[in-house]
């Protein structure tokens, strides 16, 4: 740690900035659930790493370490997974040119992990949550991270309530994009900022939380409003007219950080804002580093999360074996000039606090929601419309593969029937919990 204090402005910044000739590539992560078929249960943090030890030996993994703690497995390809706080597994895959590659690869890690967990007796659940458990059955990382984090959630009442949810329950399919420049930075983050909820209207996928039907199409959505909404929620800085990078390292400046990493362990961080952390340190004789800075930027959760990637967080994750369709959406709405700008134009005039109405409706109507003075569902048709369209252009100029042209059709298809992802896990619910768990878990083969 820092001994005096020594960040300025210009290193703030410089975690926005964009290598020179930095290519457009595609990054996906896939949370998915790891329950005990026996049982439904949440697998405990031994049997998760039964399954980790599986990927070292019998895929030329290599473990990762928390301090003392295996918390992931690096795959040779450039992937990796990783325990989540609640005992979700994360696939994050390494950065693609095209999307039909990244989603080959998370395609062929999952299915290998699944064939792991078959031996053990563990599923791999796909969807935007687990359904089966409540919080109180949830399997905490023994992490000391983990720790931290829920005594600072528990610290605010009633903005943090639904803490352990999100923390232990809910899952997702987040796509990561490139940007080119400050000004393409806030070119594609203003459009994704502006599309996330109506997106989101396409990808509703958790209606079941703690094995009881909640009436609502998104129950992770909701859960996300009661966990500190101060570093959650619509990115409104980044829509204000002639908003810059600046903006972005003002508004993370007036939050605390949640921990810090202390001789190798993560140790609760004082509650002030960064700013305040800058210039009269930690309380301890040590001042933020930029290693802070960056550590910092991961413990803010906006619909869209900007560090040295635009990360699309808003959606839940659809069943399997459609997660690809959020990055092929994303990626032909941001990647081509000509669609990004169409969509942008459709969009323009959504206000941060319309958004956020949005994302509270959509929560519960989905496509039927308002977003603004629109239904999400025009909107939504609109987005796809322009998705295939740009995704068309890159595959016509060798920027993508033809396959990923399919990959669009499940949300196509749900705009066409208006029969969510939502839908389909209520009826596989209604059918019983075995249904769902054939229905939803990751097919794997044991070898």
């Amino acid at each position: 740690m820092g001994e005096a204090a020594t960040l300025r402005r210009a290193d703030l910044r410089r975690v926005f900035d964009a290598p020179p000739g930095r290519p457009e590539v595609v990054g996906i992560e896939v949370e998915v659930g790891l329950v005990c078929r026996e049982n439904r249960r949440n697998a405990s943090y031994p049997q998760a790493l039964t399954l980790l030890d599986g990927l070292v030996r019998g895929r030329g993994a290599s473990p990762l370490l928390d301090g003392a703690y295996t918390i992931g497995a690096a795959m040779p390809g450039g992937g990796t997974f990783t325990l989540e706080t609640g005992g979700a597994l994360e696939y994050s895959s390494a950065a693609f040119p095209t999307v039909a590659e990244a989603v080959a690869d998370v395609r062929d890690n999952l299915v290998a992990a699944a064939g792991i967990g078959v031996g053990h007796g563990l599923a791999l659940i796909t969807g935007g949550i687990v359904p089966f458990a409540a919080a109180d059955g949830i399997a905490w990382n023994p992490k000391p991270r983990v720790r931290v984090m829920r005594e600072y959630f528990r610290e605010l009442g009633p903005d943090g309530g639904h803490a352990d949810e999100v923390m232990g329950l809910i899952l997702s399919a987040q796509t990561s994009l490139d940007y080119v420049s400050h000004e393409d930075l806030m070119d594609k983050l203003r459009l994704l900022v502006r599309a996330a909820p109506v997106v989101a209207a396409l990808f509703v996928d958790s209606p079941v939380a703690g094995g009881t039907e909640t009436g609502a199409l998104s129950r992770r959505m909701q859960y996300w409003r009661r966990f500190d909404p101060r570093r959650c929620g619509v990115l409104g800085v980044a829509l204000d007219a002639g908003a810059g990078v600046d903006e972005l390292v003002e508004w993370a400046l007036r939050l605390p950080m949640i921990y810090r990493l202390v001789d190798g362990s993560h140790v609760a961080a004082p509650g002030i804002p960064f700013r305040q952390a800058m210039r009269d340190g930690f309380g301890d004789g040590t001042y933020p580093t930029e290693a802070d800075w960056e550590l910092h930027l991961s413990q803010v959760w906006p619909h869209v999360r900007v560090r040295r990637t635009l990360e699309t967080r808003l959606s839940d994750a659809p069943p399997w074996p459609w997660f690809g369709a959020g990055a092929a959406l994303w990626t032909g709405l941001a990647y081509d000039p000509r669609a990004r700008a169409a969509a942008g134009e459709l969009l323009r005039d959504l206000t941060a606090d319309e958004l956020d109405r949005a994302a509270v409706d959509v929560a519960v109507k989905g496509l039927n929601a308002s977003v603004g003075p629109y239904l999400a569902q025009d909107l939504a048709r609109e987005l796809l419309r322009l998705a295939r369209r740009g995704l068309s252009a890159r595959v016509a100029a060798g920027l993508e593969r033809p396959e990923a042209l399919p990959l669009l059709e499940p949300l196509e298809e749900v705009c066409e029937t208006m029969r969510t992802f939502a839908d389909r896990t209520l009826q596989a619910w209604q059918r019983g919990p075995d249904e769902f768990l054939r229905a939803f878990s990751v097919p794997g083969d044991p070898g």
